[in-house]
């Protein structure tokens, strides 16, 4: 791979310096004016102004990309998806605009055991297509890196299809996926009134098997009203400690559980949701290395009036992340620009910090931010390219693609066809 010359940045956000980013460091990073970076072997060489850049002397020899006074930024590192699963669940969103809440949904036989029975149903193949479709959006909508959890088989063959999906899918597409085992997502309708029986078989038996297969890096429990206790998912989640996953927590979304706690002394790598959040909570998240993943397309999605408390946690000092949470009941966009714009009309936060929370602070809730989330030295070229004057009109025209090319490890994988 010849090196590669990028020009005609005219707001390059390197994001690069500490992670993760905590309170004002969310909005201050560095804007380079006229940037240009050097890739070499899909990774960043250098990066600084044009005319620094084009001074070294690799830089003469290096093929040109001149991207005509775009937006730049690192590509978005989504921290939280239900990748995998089967189909809509539109007629459940009907419901809901209806008044029917989610949570009546779910006990009439809807909700998340709807996307199980389907899932289970689907073959590999299917499953795999749409996957790829769904990929393909993401990259679209300037994704390079993401997060896919199970948690719609709730039976060891369906998990372990599953997990096996997103080994295929690394191969043969180039976006990065970190992969998280959610086997205790809910209690699966044949675990009805049995549920620490499950959580005994996911704890002493799914767990040994998954870790050994190497097919997932993390563990997530969906710890709240409706779900999992405390104490049920520390068992979990100590399982998967021992076996070599590290722990995520869906926590504080529907109910306060204590499920944030939970996170902090378990030093989890990431508690997703916090929509219930107290001030206590707050302080331990703040105090504590967990990456506090906010994801506010769900209560957009399902109309509620409440969100997580973004400001009170950036301003506390905890590590916020932004993420989709993609998936086909509570959030189905594959689109990280709305959740920014979402972010900044619901939760409060600046564009800076926006798009912070979903980059270096996404990929340090994925425990990669030492190669992916800002463009600087050493790191994969992993580079979103928009069609604005100024980056905070990414998240100001909302609901619009304006990303125009993405490279991933210093190579495009998208780029917007020419009117």
């Amino acid at each position: 791979m010849p090196d590669l010359l990028i020009t005609g940045c005219s707001q390059l956000l390197t994001l690069r310096g500490p992670a993760p980013r905590r309170g004002r460091e969310l909005r201050d990073f560095e804007i380079i004016r006229d940037g240009a970076l050097l890739v070499r072997e899909g990774e960043i060489h250098a990066v600084g102004t044009r005319k620094n850049v084009e001074r070294l002397r690799q830089a003469r020899r290096a093929k040109k990309l001149d991207l005509g006074g775009r937006v730049v930024l690192p590509g978005f590192v989504d921290s939280h998806t239900h990748l995998i699963f089967a189909e809509s669940r539109a007629a459940e969103y009907e419901k809901g605009i209806a008044g029917v809440s989610y949570e009546k949904i779910a006990k009439s036989g809807g909700g998340i055991v709807s996307s199980v029975r389907k899932l289970r149903r689907m073959s590999p193949d299917e499953l795999k297509v749409r996957a790829h479709v769904h990929l393909r959006q993401m990259a679209e909508h300037g994704t390079t890196t993401l997060e896919a959890k199970t948690g719609y088989g709730l039976d060891f063959s369906s998990e372990v299809k599953t997990l096996e999906i997103v080994r295929e899918l690394r191969l043969e597409q180039r976006l990065d996926i970190a992969t998280t085992f959610l086997g205790a997502h809910v209690v699966p309708p044949e675990y009805k009134g049995r549920t620490e029986d499950f959580v005994d078989l996911v704890a002493r038996i799914w767990i040994p098997y998954i870790a050994q297969t190497g097919l997932a890096q993390f563990c997530d429990v969906f710890c709240d009203r409706g779900a999992f206790t405390v104490h049920q998912a520390a068992r979990i989640l100590m399982a998967g400690l021992v076996c070599g996953l590290t722990p995520r927590l869906h926590a504080e979304q529907l109910a306060r559980t204590g499920a944030a706690r939970l996170a902090v002394r378990l030093q989890a790598a990431s508690a997703d949701h916090l929509d219930k959040v107290n001030a206590g909570d707050i302080r331990a998240l703040a105090d504590s290395k967990v990456a506090c993943t906010l994801l506010p397309g769900c209560s957009f999605h399902l109309g509620l009036k409440h969100y997580a408390p973004a400001r009170a946690l950036i301003d506390a000092g905890a590590a916020v992340a932004l993420a989709t949470d993609f998936n086909p009941g509570t959030s189905p966009t594959p689109n990280m620009q709305m959740i920014l714009s979402i972010a900044c009309s619901a939760l409060r936060m600046t564009p800076a910090e926006a798009i912070a929370a979903a980059t270096i602070n996404g990929a340090y809730a994925l425990r990669r931010h030492s190669r992916v989330g800002s463009l600087e030295v050493g790191k994969f070229a992993d580079i979103a390219a928009f069609d604005v004057d100024d980056y905070r009109e990414i998240p100001y025209y909302f609901g619009v693609n304006h990303c125009s090319l993405v490279m991933k490890r210093g190579s495009v994988i998208f780029e917007k066809a020419e009117n």
